[in-house]
């Protein structure tokens, strides 16, 4: 696929509330615009996650506790996909192809479409996930991660619930524990190691687990912080070994780092948010267009931004409530049609005078 030269292409953020629908930003996160109910998602919907494909700019899949919705970026509207899925926390798009796409649910089960959302397989067979002896019944499906370094391995991870793994795109899975010290799984990412090869790290409410034989034992790994509870995993996406990982003392928290490793994952520091920070660190968004333009979130809506790789960090001016998921896209510009721009009610409000210019 040619890409889309930069001056092109316009960066459009989403942030995803926890009972406020999906934010929208397109000026690096200075602004937010939160698109009306009339744009087809309601109100108080919760957002669990986001997921898209640069080879389809004009949509974008959120997983809601409503089941899954498509934005269509052409007409600036959410769309509500029909699906047995009924409380989504996690979705991704097959990297080789933009109209396969994995859902996650709650309870936890994986679900998958190959025609962008219309239909929908499960590929779960009842009892595989078992319920939870901590918490039976709301295990979750916290991340579905195609693995960049294997293609057609997938992962996915449950709260509470373990790690499962798929070598065929998704169609089939097993359960790979051997070594948690703990089944509730937040997060998972596969990191390329120089030479060849990879290594694989999952965050628990315990802390760091890695993995060098793709998934079939893990070792448990200390963190240079003074709470074990660890949420997000996410690499740089330009093979240097940068990795960045979310932590905090529990969900919401009322403190936390943001950790990174220039490694691969085998040392840590903190990679120093501008402060205080009330509550955990939660989400982090990247996307291998720009590896250097990174969002950071806490639990309880701190935004941050970097600009260099996550070297220094801004804090961004507008502070929302619960956050859960977080996400960035460059999309070629006027992919949205400006009729239809979501910042067309804040422009009419300007008119008519009920917010400042």
């Amino acid at each position: 696929m040619t890409q889309t030269p930069a001056a092109a292409r316009e960066v459009h953020v989403y942030a995803g509330t926890a009972g406020h629908s999906a934010w929208f930003s397109d000026d690096l996160g200075k602004t937010w615009i939160h698109p009306n109910s009339h744009s087809g998602m309601y109100l108080e919907c919760r957002v669990w996650a986001f997921a898209s494909h640069p080879a389809t700019p004009e949509r974008l899949f959120a997983g809601t506790d409503m089941g899954i919705f498509r934005w269509d970026e052409p007409a600036a509207r959410w769309v509500h996909l029909p699906s047995p899925m009924k409380d989504v926390w996690a979705v991704a798009v097959d990297p080789a192809n933009p109209d396969a796409v994995i859902a996650g649910t709650r309870p936890a089960g994986f679900f998958r479409s190959t025609d962008a959302g219309r239909t929908w397989t499960s590929l779960t067979a009842p009892g595989v996930i078992p319920l939870s002896d901590v918490n039976a019944g709301p295990t979750r499906v916290t991340q579905i991660l195609f693995d960049p370094v294997d293609d057609g391995t997938v992962w996915g991870t449950v709260e509470v619930g373990g790690i499962y793994r798929s070598k065929d795109r998704g169609v089939t899975w097993e359960y790979k524990e051997k070594g948690l010290v703990s089944g509730d799984v937040h997060g998972i990412a596969a990191v390329k190691l120089p030479g060849g090869g990879k290594v694989v790290l999952a965050t628990t409410n315990r802390g760091l687990h890695r993995s060098e034989d793709n998934g079939e034992t893990w070792t448990f790994q200390e963190l240079p912080s003074p709470w074990p509870y660890s949420r997000s995993v996410v690499p740089r996406p330009d093979n240097s070994g940068v990795v960045f990982l979310t932590n905090g003392n529990g969900p919401p928290g009322n403190d936390g780092f943001l950790l990174r490793s220039r490694d691969y994952g085998k040392t840590w520091e903190n990679a120093k948010l501008p402060g205080p920070i009330e509550s955990t660190v939660w989400c982090v968004a990247t996307n291998a267009d720009d590896p250097m333009l990174i969002f950071v979130c806490t639990n309880l809506g701190e935004l941050f931004r970097s600009n260099d790789g996550g070297e220094s960090w801004t804090r961004l001016p507008h502070l929302f409530g619960e956050l859960r998921s977080l996400h960035w896209r460059a999309v070629p510009a006027g992919t949205r049609r400006a009729e239809h721009s979501v910042t067309r009610p804040v422009q009419k409000a300007v008119e008519l005078g009920w917010v400042a210019a």
